[in-house]
């Protein structure tokens, strides 16, 4: 009688997870992978799976770790990268990406998860969560790797919506800022704004507005403002939230990670270019795989959407068992601090005349 309670306290303790198995490039094979690994590492976790059921079942049952821990909601579509997101909210009903959103707003997870369309995820996100009170445009906040001490940056947005006034950026700064509180456990985080320079007078017009709303909320809110930062800062140690628009957040990410894979490519080259090269590559192996560790970007892969009432983390549309694990992870772990409530309490604590504007 007791292990049969103590099963049903534990069943009652764990976190269910909203997860879209058809988004990935690499397909649902890869995604209850991940799935797997997930819950292989973490026994407080469950999974309500969104596709195909005939199709699901079978990779689902080969896997031991999984058994009796996943729910397969059947949906027939699948939202692919070239589908427009006006139509996906239209016609996208018998979708996998819609049937994993549901799930969050009818309260069955507590999470979404999708490696899919990232612009059709945003609007079945916004649809059908809706965004909180006082919030004009929700945010795709990341974890960029960077020099300070917790090994990590949050930056937002970095492509949710190509436009940012005074008064979204504001609103970026005090969700990221909550992020990375609790997310990070920095208590007092310290948020940059991105400018192409760090001087008072430079900037955009809705920048140098951004500049005073943002220093003028950091005493009520409990952060630092550093002011304006500049690309370079963006993996640096001078600020741990970095704050900008979706067109210029989105083009730096993916700028950060073409250069990353070029010089991964350059160092293969350079230890295959002769036998000398190949033996110092023996001997700086386990300085290498450290470093591949760092900086691998699967394991901080997931963007998570700020600002809706639910939440959704984006996993990377080419993301392997590794990196859909990784974003589980991130999920598990927003769901488990109950992210959302505290990020809604933050953005209703702005005062009436700037939510208002």
């Amino acid at each position: 009688m007791t292990a049969q309670t103590d099963q049903a306290h534990a069943k009652a303790r764990r976190i269910t997870i909203s997860v879209d198995a058809m988004g990935g490039d690499e397909g649902p094979a890869a995604v209850i992978a991940g799935c797997d690994v997930s819950a292989r590492k973490n026994s407080d976790i469950q999974f309500i799976l969104h596709g195909p059921k005939s199709e699901l079942s079978g990779l689902v049952d080969r896997k031991r770790a999984l058994e009796g821990r996943v729910e397969i909601r059947d949906a027939s579509d699948v939202v692919t990268m070239d589908d427009k997101p006006s139509q996906v909210v239209r016609n996208g009903k018998d979708t996998s990406m819609w049937s994993a959103i549901e799930a969050v707003r009818e309260g069955s997870a507590t999470v979404a998860v999708s490696c899919g369309n990232t612009g059709a995820l945003m609007a079945l996100s916004m649809i059908r969560l809706r965004k909180l009170p006082g919030v004009n445009r929700p945010a795709i906040a990341v974890l960029y790797p960077s020099s300070n001490p917790q090994g990590f940056n949050v930056m937002l947005d970095v492509g949710a919506d190509v436009k940012a006034d005074a008064d979204d950026l504001l609103r970026y700064a005090l969700m990221g800022m909550s992020y990375a509180r609790n997310g990070l456990d920095l208590p007092r985080p310290r948020v940059g704004l991105l400018n192409v320079g760090t001087e008072e007078h430079k900037g955009r017009t809705e920048l140098k507005e951004a500049y005073d709303l943002i220093r003028d909320q950091r005493d009520v809110a409990g952060f630092e403002f550093v002011g304006f930062v500049e690309g370079g800062d963006i993996s640096g140690d001078i600020c741990d939230v970095v704050v900008t628009d979706g067109f210029t957040g989105n083009v730096a990410i993916k700028t950060g990670e073409g250069t990353a894979s070029l010089i991964g490519d350059r160092l293969r080259e350079a230890f295959k270019f002769s036998p000398l090269s190949r033996l110092a590559s023996l001997l700086a192996y386990t300085s290498l795989n450290r470093l591949k560790k760092k900086i691998d970007p699967r394991r901080v892969n997931g963007g998570v959407f700020l600002g809706l009432n639910g939440t959704v983390v984006k996993s990377h549309g080419s993301a392997d068992a590794t990196g859909v694990s990784a974003a589980i992870k991130l999920a598990a772990q927003l769901a488990d601090i109950k992210f959302t409530d505290k990020l809604a309490a933050r953005v209703a604590a702005l005062p009436a005349e700037e939510s208002e504007t």
